[in-house]
């Protein structure tokens, strides 16, 4: 197991309301090497032993942590080589030639997926050290490619799971996109594949008013009327689906949404072919967006002033939020 020193900054709620450490899951998506390379990096790296839930998976044992999955971003390949494995000779012929022949044609646009288990904030440092290892393995990232779709999804846990907590993640999520767009400079190929695509104007509108205060199941009821799909640079349908399963899945029975615990930002590329590329400024970004809930008369006062934008007859046409927004930064000395 490496030891990296920690020197990331925290965000200001360190714990749950039930007093455990609140963390993060990573999940890095890239090209340009095949999956057995990546797995044979990513246990070399935590010294861990290999195990194959199919062809198209891997998962790395041994981290205190929990299980390091290495897979092929593609749920048709992933599933047929799930049966493949239970099944034994049951798939060969056909079906096993026409997998082989997809996974042949996609293999210039599917991304390797590396994805951690929740880990400590404290160890955030490590996944710097992880990209640089795949960097120097070969591994290329969205700018590999004119077509490359792939993209940095951090997972932070929610610090508590009551509706004003969740409310307040999302509005400063709200007020702080067009700056964290900015920032991430999201390449052409994944905005055209809407993977991360932004809210709807309505459902902004809505959130952000100062007296926007639904309980949860209104909260939810919201979120699914605008946003029935998992494609937002921000995706709550997992965190929600923990939280209630029955009224997620009456509007949203997609099974690769999966329930946990956490918030799940999505906006970032993956650049894991540039040199000096982490996690680390993505981090640090995302970190504004928890100073804002931590502190909530700042928020409210934010949410005003972005909610008296949007009434603007000109806003977003000449007037820029982006500047505007980035008065309400913290400073990096700051987080």
């Amino acid at each position: 197991m490496p030891t990296e020193r920690q020197d990331f900054p925290l965000p200001p709620l360190l714990r749950t309301n039930t007093g455990a450490a609140r963390r993060i899951g990573v999940e890095i998506e890239l090209g340009g090497l095949e999956l057995e390379a990546v797995v044979a990096v990513v246990a070399d790296f935590f010294g861990g032993r290999i195990a194959e839930h199919g062809r198209y998976e891997r998962a790395i044992l041994g981290d205190q942590a929990g299980p390091w999955q290495v897979e092929i971003d593609f749920a048709w390949l992933k599933e047929l080589g799930r049966r493949e494995r239970d099944a034994g000779d049951a798939l060969a012929g056909l079906e096993e030639a026409g997998e082989d022949l997809v996974r042949a044609a996609s293999a210039w646009m599917v991304p390797v997926e590396v994805v951690s288990p929740p880990l400590p904030l404290a160890r955030l440092a490590e996944i710097d050290a992880l990209i640089a290892r795949l960097r120097a393995a070969g591994a290329q990232g969205t700018g590999g490619s004119l077509i490359n779709a792939f993209g940095l999804q951090i997972n932070p846990e929610v610090p508590a799971t009551d509706a004003t907590t969740l409310r307040r993640y999302l509005q400063a999520f709200l007020c702080l996109f067009d700056w964290l767009q900015g920032r991430a400079q999201v390449d052409l190929a994944r905005r055209l594949t809407a993977f991360v695509a932004p809210f709807p104007k309505a459902y902004v509108r809505l959130v952000v008013d100062p007296d926007y205060r639904p309980d949860l199941a209104g909260l939810i009821d919201d979120y699914l009327a605008a946003n029935p799909t998992r494609n937002r640079a921000l995706d709550l349908l997992p965190l929600f689906l923990h939280l209630d399963p029955e009224r997620v899945r009456r509007v949203v029975d997609d099974p690769r949404v999966t329930a946990r615990p956490t918030l799940h930002y999505r906006l970032p590329n993956s650049e894991v072919d540039r040199p000096g590329w982490g996690v680390r400024p993505v981090w640090e970004d995302w970190l504004q967006i928890e100073h804002l809930v931590a502190e909530p008369e700042r928020l409210a006062t934010l949410c005003r002033a972005y909610a008296d934008f949007l009434d603007r007859p000109l806003s977003g046409l000449i007037e820029d939020w982006t500047t505007e927004s980035r008065a309400w930064l913290k400073s990096p000395d700051d987080i």
